[in-house]
């Protein structure tokens, strides 16, 4: 089991990960802190919310920059973590994820997540939490929305964008990506401002809906569902 920033434990009950919340989403960086990329990873966990074995399949990409050809991957199976609650999820997937990590041959300088950063209930979804245990810089790149609005209309074409509000503050950016396509949702993970975050994904879009890396991650984390006789399925936190 991994240890969250701190050397703590993760927590074994749903109260505890809540107690945790306030002190791990004051660590989240918001400003850039990156440094050269040369290896750029996507990351996806998928989960049932039913399951009684609370199994997680979890996988890692990395992929070279700027051709974004597939380096290596890792990928993890978990069981027996915290239960299905909405808005703490990260703590149920973030185990699988770091012994993908793990298992992963070339480590990432940056990573994509699929799910939530701070555009979250909580202000801290995965791929803040993912970012602060595997201490590495992260984006969150979402399919939907958790909670806010998209501010103002959002054109059709591929590139338009507009802010995600919530309660008053921004929390992140609705991107569409291939034009007649629902836009995914972008946010800051951990070490990477909002405009940087954004611009990652857009240079890793080849002309699908979902960036690269996630896309790949995406594949690799179903391709273990598929492998357990599981039928494919994901879940966002």
């Amino acid at each position: 089991m991994p240890l969250l920033p701190g050397g703590l434990p993760f927590p074994a009950t749903a109260a505890e990960a809540r107690i945790l919340v306030p002190d791990l989403a004051a660590r989240v960086e918001t400003t850039d802190r990156i440094g050269a990329v040369s290896v750029i990873g996507g990351a996806d966990a998928s989960s049932t919310r039913f399951d009684p074995t609370r199994t997680v399949h979890a996988a890692i990409v990395a992929m070279d920059w700027p051709a974004l050809q597939e380096l290596g991957r890792g990928g993890a199976v978990t069981q027996g973590g915290l239960p299905y609650v909405p808005g703490l999820l990260g703590f149920r997937e973030v185990p699988a994820l770091a012994a993908a990590w793990a298992r992963l041959p070339q480590k990432a300088d940056l990573l994509l997540v699929d799910g939530h950063g701070i555009a979250h209930p909580k202000g801290f979804g995965i791929a803040c939490l993912a970012g602060l245990v595997l201490d590495v810089p992260s984006i969150g790149v979402a399919k939907s929305l958790l909670v806010g609005e998209v501010e103002g209309p959002l054109a059709d074409e591929a590139g338009a964008r507009a802010p995600l509000v919530w309660k008053g503050a921004r929390i992140g950016v609705a991107l569409r990506t291939r034009r007649g396509a629902n836009p995914v949702y972008v946010s800051i993970g951990h070490r990477v401002s909002e405009a940087t975050a954004l611009a990652w994904v857009e240079r890793c879009l080849r002309g699908r809906r979902l960036p690269e890396p996630t896309r790949a991650a995406h594949d690799a984390a179903g391709a273990l569902r598929r492998a357990a006789g599981l039928p494919a399925g994901a879940t966002e936190g």
